[in-house]
């Protein structure tokens, strides 16, 4: 059953101040399907006897929990494929700006499950076995914990790893564990996961070659949108690549960037 307007109203408020997160209302279905264990776990019998304690409430346990429900943790392996590709053919450009360290890092906004950063930690095992004294780093953030957890784990269910794996792949970066994958190590160390939400100060998380920041600003409004995409500006090198995802762009908005010539949904900092 939907949610009262006057419910809505609070969640949509609620949602955004946290995370951001534009709820629309083709999305409050959403809110009692994701919600309502919550509320059950805690002994509410309905959902809006739940949103009335929620409303008053300072417990930031529970708070989390909503908003780590209500985010959108949809993913795969080397997702849309493309953006993989592209990545292996801006490399030789960030090479010839890090001749200093050889290292070449990564950030994996809103990573999710992790499938996003193990994609690319298994692109540069491939690209770098070659090129003796390079290395990679990355750096996977999001706002739920829980999905940070699992991140971190490696590990995945038979379903989680035939999207978008090979069997190849599967022999050859992960380990079987019963029913289910597990990151083999060499991967797992090349991965920091870390809270990071994309709204507030990022100074703590450095500053990166390759930032993925895919399908998260498709739930922000303009403003949201705007503010997230300059807050990463402030962590992209001066030679490195912003990657968006397939039905994202800065068009009408107000930042830093420019397009890559032949390249839709990558950009650099202008000037």
């Amino acid at each position: 059953m939907p949610v009262s307007e006057a419910d809505f109203a609070f969640y949509k408020e609620f949602l955004f101040k946290l995370s951001g997160l534009s709820l629309t209302p083709e999305k409050n279905y959403l809110l009692e399907s994701r919600l309502s264990p919550i509320a059950s776990s805690l002994g509410y019998t309905d959902l809006s006897a739940f949103t009335a304690f929620l409303k008053t409430s300072k417990d930031n346990t529970v708070i989390q929990a909503v908003v780590e429900a209500m985010t959108t943790n949809e993913t795969s392996f080397f997702r849309d494929t493309k953006p993989f590709e592209r990545l292996k053919e801006v490399l030789p450009d960030i090479e010839k700006n890090k001749q200093g360290d050889r290292t070449i890092k990564f950030w994996s906004a809103a990573c999710s499950s992790g499938q996003e950063a193990y994609s690319i930690a298994m692109t540069m095992q491939d690209y770098l076995a070659a090129k003796p004294g390079w290395k990679y780093q990355i750096l996977g953030t999001d706002i739920s914990n829980d999905i940070l957890a699992k991140a971190s784990s490696g590990t995945y269910n038979q379903f989680e790893v035939q999207r978008g794996l090979t069997i190849q792949m599967m022999v050859k970066f992960f380990t079987q564990d019963g029913p289910n994958w597990k990151v083999k190590d060499e991967l797992r160390k090349m991965i920091d996961f870390k809270y990071a939400n994309l709204l507030e100060n990022l100074n703590h998380i450095g500053s990166f070659d390759i930032i993925m920041c895919r399908n998260v600003l498709i739930y922000f409004n303009l403003d949201t949108k705007t503010q997230v995409l300059r807050n990463i500006a402030t962590k992209l090198g001066p030679h490195g690549y912003l990657f968006l995802g397939g039905c994202e762009s800065i068009m009408n908005l107000d930042v830093p960037y420019k397009g890559v010539d032949g390249m839709p949904g990558i950009y650099q900092l202008a000037g």
